[in-house]
């Protein structure tokens, strides 16, 4: 199995995290995202199959489990798996990349164990619960039932951010964008 490095983005729902892989994607052409598996529905019509996940069945995702073809998985909401299959690290690194993850906070704990000092664990934080209620709230995609959910969710997960390498906290959007670039441009001249 030929590598490269991994570099892992965390953080609780509504934090601004896929908005910064999104811009390391755009400066390091030698980044590639790795798309996790999902049995979630797709969003609207702007999610693709094989672009935003792989969405998969449940029980297409439960074979895979069983033939032992994820990194790692979870089920985050009930009855809505996610995962990061081996073959998508593999399809990046023999592209020659090296591979970037927007994943929940067990996800990048679980990468970070995977993957050791080949990866770099960033935990996004935002500013305060209040600050991501409002963030959440402004996407229009939640019930006033999920949002509550993901706002526990994210105190939970906020009390993990001392496994991560790293913890940027994402208050302002230029800032969190330089200091990101610092992180992996650093990592990746290593």
């Amino acid at each position: 199995m030929s590598s490269g490095k991994a570099i892992i983005f965390s953080a609780p729902s509504g934090s601004g995290k896929t908005t910064i892989v999104r811009h390391l994607l755009s400066k390091f052409p030698n980044l590639g995202f790795s798309i996790s598996a999902s049995t979630r529905d797709k969003r609207g019509r702007t999610e693709e199959n094989g672009k935003d996940y792989y969405f998969l069945t449940p029980e297409d995702f439960k074979n895979k489990i069983d033939n032992n073809e994820f990194i790692e998985w979870e089920e985050v909401y009930e009855g809505n798996f996610y995962g990061t299959l081996k073959e998508e690290i593999q399809r990046l690194w023999d592209e020659g990349k090296h591979v970037i993850f927007d994943v929940d906070v067990k996800g990048g704990i679980n990468l970070k164990k995977y993957f050791g000092d080949k990866a770099l664990a960033v935990f996004v934080k935002v500013p305060s619960l209040e600050v991501l209620h409002e963030r959440l709230r402004d996407r229009g995609t939640e019930s006033e039932e999920s949002l509550s959910r993901r706002l526990y969710k994210a105190k939970f997960e906020s009390t993990f951010q001392d496994k991560f390498d790293v913890i940027i906290l994402n208050d302002e959007k230029e800032k969190s964008f330089a200091e990101a670039e610092k992180l992996v441009g650093d990592f990746l001249a290593k």
